[in-house]
């Protein structure tokens, strides 16, 4: 039986029909939510990322504020426009692309970020709040991977679930949130030893470690669902792929996200629910 493949296409459309009414509401209130981008130099995908925020933002109704620096920025240059920006009552929501170029230092970036526009959800306060159990805003890619969870009908509570990668924007805070749904959670890493032995034993799997196909399809638990986090252009190519070998898994999945179209457009669409949500605290 084939795997039910998780459209997170229609699924991010959906989530953002679902936020145009909130956002004309309270732009008729005269609160229209509003989204600062932050690019500093001139990264190709950053460049597409950004693009890809700023139109879906504009067809929500949410207004962008579009801030492209150059390379070569000084950092205190960078936080003074973000202190800037947290002073703008037209902002709700602050967002710096990463990564940044080497010279700057992305923690002191986003510590400069009040945490009342911190859509991201990078700041140490909001991840803090994260793990003690109190969130006020959830990391885009674990909260879209969530709303995947949901459409795949899987029950967390009691299950396996296995986390291949560990970092702060994807890997811990998704352990996190499946921790809080009654998951029984694994994280693995670089580190990891027999990496398929754990894998096998998943009844949910998010892989989140940015390498093109490192988990085969043939260590995938029959039944299991697989939320695929990674996007990788195969090298000489323009393909796309996960970190899941596909095909192969999809044979023994009972869902799987595609790669493009699963995860990404649900990362942007609960960027617009972050920053719906933080003009709305602001209104109060």
């Amino acid at each position: 039986m084939a795997a039910l493949v998780l459209d997170g296409k229609a699924l991010a459309a959906e989530v953002r029909a679902g936020l145009r009414d909130e956002v004309d509401a309270l732009a008729a209130a005269g609160a229209r939510p509003g989204l600062a981008v932050v690019l500093v130099g001139q990264d190709p995908a950053s460049q597409v990322y950004v693009r890809g925020k700023a139109r879906a933002c504009e067809e929500a109704g949410i207004a962008v504020f579009d801030h492209k620096l150059a390379k070569d920025t000084r950092e205190d240059d960078l936080i003074t426009l973000v202190r800037q920006l947290d002073d703008d009552p037209r902002v709700h929501g602050i967002l710096v692309q990463l990564p940044l170029p080497a010279h700057l230092r992305a923690d002191r970036v986003i510590a400069a970020i009040s945490p009342a526009k911190d859509v991201d959800a990078f700041h140490p306060e909001t991840t803090g709040r994260l793990f003690a159990g109190t969130p006020t805003f959830v990391p885009c890619t674990p909260a879209g991977c969530m709303r995947l969870l949901a459409l795949s009908g899987v029950s967390l509570p009691g299950a396996r679930a296995v986390v291949v990668g560990r970092s702060n924007i994807v890997g811990k805070p998704m352990a996190q949130l499946l921790l809080a749904a009654h998951a029984t959670v694994t994280v693995c890493h670089s580190q990891t030893r027999e990496l398929a032995a754990e894998v096998a034993r998943a009844d949910v799997l998010v892989a989140a470690l940015g390498r093109p196909e490192a988990i085969r399809g043939a260590w995938i638990k029959e039944g299991a669902v697989v939320i695929d986090v990674g996007i990788n252009r195969v090298e000489g190519t323009k393909k796309l792929v996960g970190d899941v070998e596909y095909a192969p898994a999809a044979e023994r999945a009972r869902a799987i996200t595609p790669v493009p179209g699963g995860v990404g457009p649900m990362t942007i669409a609960m960027l617009l629910v972050n920053t719906v949500q933080a003009a709305r605290q602001s209104a109060r």
